[in-house]
């Protein structure tokens, strides 16, 4: 089968379509003929290892997993002897960013593992990008334990995490104040956000409002910026590790005060959370914003246009027509 391949780190043209062997499904595993994946953050990250820690998951000198694409779609060609959730025929998308694969014309993944049937108003190419933002967004949502009625502020809402927040945030009842750039207003006010702020035009540190949320969904403010948007126990949160990794040091010692603090949670996602988003695309409540398509041979363009921070949420990759 053909895949992307990085046998080392580094830029976007370390990776390569190659010729590899097609997996064979375990017992309890699946086979996908992948449809769709996506080229995002995640990805990205692991592939160029600048942030060193990510070493200790994905190898310290190379590469452990070679082939990435954590979110991926397509349809089930062939199941384990011991697999009982899913057929051969059946449509399913899923997320899977311990062994990846996405990236190639085949991946297995086990049925207990974040994998789930397609919703049925989606088609593989919409199906693929729902998760990896999603569950992002999600586990920091839960993190901050947001009631409905309570004001959040989301920073950097046009990515694949940031507008997946927004629409998230307004099912739970949240009240969303969005900053963003001046050409996706209106697409931010349709997803959900009572407020826009631009930030080509307008400082969102001046706002008079405080917030009880907020969500840095690309990672560049900072607690000591944010700090007194906050309520008195208010929470914030980055997608990154901020300067000198201040995030980390202050999610362990800003609780201890009482008040306003910084949350730093480790993602996480399971066969409930898949679940979970799968029936908010079925109502209609949420759907991943997409950016733009590359072929599977336009990987690497694909990364460079992801990287280049110009994205407007998801970028998804054709494996298959």
């Amino acid at each position: 089968m053909k895949a992307i391949v990085h046998t080392k780190y580094g830029p976007p043209e370390v990776v390569k379509l190659m010729e590899v062997p097609k997996p064979i499904p375990k017992d309890k595993e699946v086979l996908v003929k992948v449809y769709a994946s996506t080229v995002n953050r995640t990805d990205a990250g692991f592939r160029s290892a600048e942030y060193f820690i990510s070493r200790f998951w994905s190898g310290l000198l190379r590469p452990k997993y070679t082939i990435l694409g954590c979110e991926f779609s397509g349809i089930i060609e062939e199941v384990g002897k011991n697999v009982t959730t899913f057929k051969k025929g059946d449509k399913v998308f899923g997320y899977n960013d311990k062994t990846f694969g996405g990236h190639a014309e085949y991946l297995t993944i086990a049925e207990n593992e974040a994998v789930e049937i397609l919703p049925e108003n989606v088609n593989f190419y919409e199906a693929a990008p729902i998760t990896e933002g999603a569950h992002y967004a999600l586990n920091n949502i839960r993190a901050a334990k947001i009631e409905s009625g309570q004001n959040v502020l989301v920073y950097g809402a046009t990515g694949a995490i940031g507008s997946a927040a927004v629409q998230l945030l307004k099912y739970f009842g949240a009240t969303v104040t969005a900053v963003c750039n001046t050409k996706n207003i209106d697409l931010i006010k349709s997803l959900g956000a009572a407020v826009v702020i631009d930030y080509q035009t307008q400082d969102f540190t001046k706002t008079a409002t405080k917030f009880d949320f907020i969500f840095d969904a690309v990672g560049k403010s900072s607690f000591g910026q944010c700090k007194p948007l906050l309520t008195e126990k208010g929470i914030y949160i980055s997608t990154e590790l901020g300067k000198n990794a201040e995030n980390l040091f202050f999610a362990l010692t800003t609780p201890i005060f009482g008040g306003k603090r910084v949350l730093f949670p480790i993602p996480s996602i399971n066969k409930e959370d898949i679940s979970f988003l799968k029936e908010l695309v079925e109502k209609g409540m949420y759907k991943p914003v997409i950016d733009r398509y590359y072929k599977f041979e336009q990987t690497v363009e694909a990364y460079k246009y992801v990287e280049s921070g110009q994205k407007t949420g998801n970028v998804v990759l054709k494996i298959a027509e």
